[in-house]
């Protein structure tokens, strides 16, 4: 854990349910019955094949995507949209091209659901996100002008401008390289330890949840559903490979494998 865990969750869903209905079509289920408690300091990774909601979950607890029944709370509190102490992490980094680096990271200070700060205060969070991301000296090149882990770092700065305590992220790191995803994890490790940023990461890969994740929780098929939830004792920096950790992994395949979901469903370096 990064912090100590307070009595109560930062983030509570219950009884989430999700579906989609496509004309001609009889209703497809996501998600049923889904409930999630992330406690402040907390790093949850949620992992499953594809199509079994995942991503509609995060969206459902950014509060950028309506469940059809269930409710999601943030300090006890009813998320009714875009919350100012949350924030979303993208798989892609969608850097507004004609702006800069430095205008990148600033975008989204100003919008309604932001609380309104000073001029000054504004240039310190960016300064302190790109400094904090790696990225000093790049403030004014603009997105074309990045490599792929320069412009997920910027995502990042993005969203720490912002001072979130919860953090939700959509496999922000699997259009990358292996080494560079492998830096952007321990940046990741390090930036929510350092704050105590709660957060939720969404991914295919069974190695970075098991390098990065407080708990694991594994979703399955038919419709998505909680099948397993793991949590992860061991200190930072983690090596997937050690034996309590392959031991989460197999367990993981297995559960998979059950529910009809072939191991290449998921990333992972075994």
């Amino acid at each position: 854990m990064n912090t100590t865990r307070s009595a109560a969750a930062i983030l509570e869903a219950d009884d989430i349910h999700l579906g989609y209905r496509r004309p001609g079509t009889a209703p497809h289920t996501v998600l049923r019955n889904f409930s999630l408690r992330l406690m402040p300091g907390e790093v949850i990774a949620v992992l499953g094949p594809s199509g079994v909601g995942k991503s509609s979950l995060l969206r459902v607890l950014a509060g950028l995507q309506q469940a059809d029944r269930g409710s999601v709370r943030i300090n006890g509190e009813p998320l009714r949209g875009p919350h100012p102490r949350s924030s979303f992490v993208f798989q892609d980094p969608s850097l507004l091209p004609w702006l800069t680096l430095e205008e990148n990271v600033a975008f989204g200070l100003d919008f309604k659901h932001q609380p309104n700060i000073e001029k000054e205060e504004k240039q310190a969070r960016v300064s302190a996100a790109i400094d904090e991301t790696g990225l000093r000296g790049a403030n004014a090149r603009y997105p074309s002008e990045l490599s792929g882990g320069m412009a997920q770092r910027a995502a990042l700065a993005r969203s720490l401008a912002r001072q979130p305590e919860i953090l939700l992220l959509d496999e922000p790191f699997s259009a990358l390289d292996e080494i560079t995803r492998g830096d952007m994890q321990a940046l990741l490790q390090k930036i929510t330890a350092h704050h105590g940023t709660a957060a939720v990461l969404v991914t295919h890969d069974i190695d970075e949840a098991l390098i990065l994740a407080d708990r694991i929780i594994l979703i399955g098929d038919n419709p998505g559903r909680k099948i397993g939830e793991w949590t992860l004792a061991a200190e930072h920096p983690r090596d997937p490979l050690e034996p309590g950790l392959s031991g989460i992994r197999l367990e993981i395949m297995k559960l998979l494998r059950e529910t009809r979901r072939t191991a290449p469903s998921l990333e992972t370096a075994a």
